[in-house]
């Protein structure tokens, strides 16, 4: 071929060159004999645009998926959390914590009265002297139930109501006196819901609080207040069952507080306990009850309360005048109670 012919074959469109690099290896793609001289095809094996932001697309969803998932879980925690503690049958000192919303979406009184409302029963002690009605707080999941002295004292036969409504037979395992509290056996049950004491050396002033218990046989009955005071000394009678009533009239339990007498003489064999003040309704049978602070903790047990008399009934019902004995001091007589109590 002569020098003419080779230089007319390398113009010729139907015979593409192949260039080389600055090292003459490896060449270039061919062109597509369709587009112009000198404007390349695509390298066929590199990806799109396109294709490589497709994951970029998708980590935005996996993102407000994964915060989706975490924010069910936080939401759905606290009935968890709750559930776990209050079915445990473990004796008290667990923290149950009812923070913010529980699964049903009840905020604060709702969500504390919901988690703590199965710990709570009704009392019923029968003596020679009458019936009482008072309330309990359910300690361990076979079923030890703490409640005054003056509810059970010299009772006969106890009965205890459980919030689903069942009924079984009760037995007085120890009293104090001394601290007006008592420990009740409620027999033949298991896995009951463990109300959660907490610690009644951070309660202060102005806390808001919840109380439940049975007053005039109402059971599960939820009120709320504040703290109104702290270290208060209460007087109540010893070794009589509420029963009896001495000197109070229908329904109500006489004590000393301030150097005065309220519902009644409280008689010659009293005790005196420093008592935590609560403007929350209470009334004749929330006795035995808790008093409940808003992360579901048991700080108080409901024991004294002044009604301010009618003239047509002799009774009446609260003033915002009720007292509580610290849960520190139970805590600290749990054992003695379990051993039969004392009679100091």
């Amino acid at each position: 071929m002569n020098e003419d012919a080779r230089r007319n074959d390398a113009h010729d469109p139907q015979q593409p060159q192949q260039s080389t690099g600055a090292g003459g290896y490896p060449p270039r793609p061919p062109y597509e004999p369709h587009l112009p001289y000198g404007h390349p095809a695509p390298y066929a094996s590199h990806p799109q645009p396109a294709a490589q932001a497709q994951p970029r697309t998708r980590r935005p969803v996996a993102l407000v998926a994964s915060v989706a998932l975490v924010s069910a879980l936080i939401g759905g925690g606290t009935a968890a959390l709750v559930g776990r503690a209050t079915t445990s049958p473990a004796a008290a000192g667990t923290s149950t914590k009812v923070i913010g919303t529980s699964s049903s979406g009840d905020t604060g009184v709702a969500a504390v009265a919901a988690a703590v409302s199965p710990s709570i029963v009704e009392i019923s002690a029968t003596s020679g002297a009458g019936e009482s009605t008072g309330s309990g707080v359910v300690v361990t999941g076979d079923g030890e139930i703490v409640t005054n002295n003056h509810v059970v004292s010299g009772a006969d036969t106890v009965k205890v109501t459980f919030s689903s409504g069942k009924t079984v037979t009760g037995s007085v395992v120890g009293t104090d006196g001394g601290k007006d509290l008592a420990l009740v056996k409620a027999e033949g049950v298991s896995g009951l819901p463990v109300a959660s004491l907490g610690d009644s050396s951070r309660v202060t002033v102005g806390d808001q609080v919840v109380a439940i218990g049975s007053p005039e046989g109402l059971t599960g009955t939820v009120t709320s207040g504040i703290v109104s005071a702290l270290d208060r000394d209460v007087t109540v009678s010893t070794g009589q069952s509420q029963g009896q009533r001495p000197g109070g009239g229908p329904g109500r339990w006489p004590f000393e507080f301030g150097g005065g007498q309220y519902n009644g003489d409280v008689g010659s064999s009293t005790t005196t306990y420093k008592a935590i003040q609560t403007d929350a309704s209470l009334n004749p049978g929330n006795s035995g009850g808790a008093l409940i602070n808003m992360s579901g903790q048991i700080i108080g047990i409901n024991s004294a309360m002044y009604s301010a008399a009618s003239s047509s009934s002799g009774q009446a019902g609260s003033v915002g005048l009720g007292f509580a004995i610290p849960v520190n001091t139970l805590k600290a007589d749990l054992d003695t109670l379990r051993n039969g109590g004392s009679d100091s």
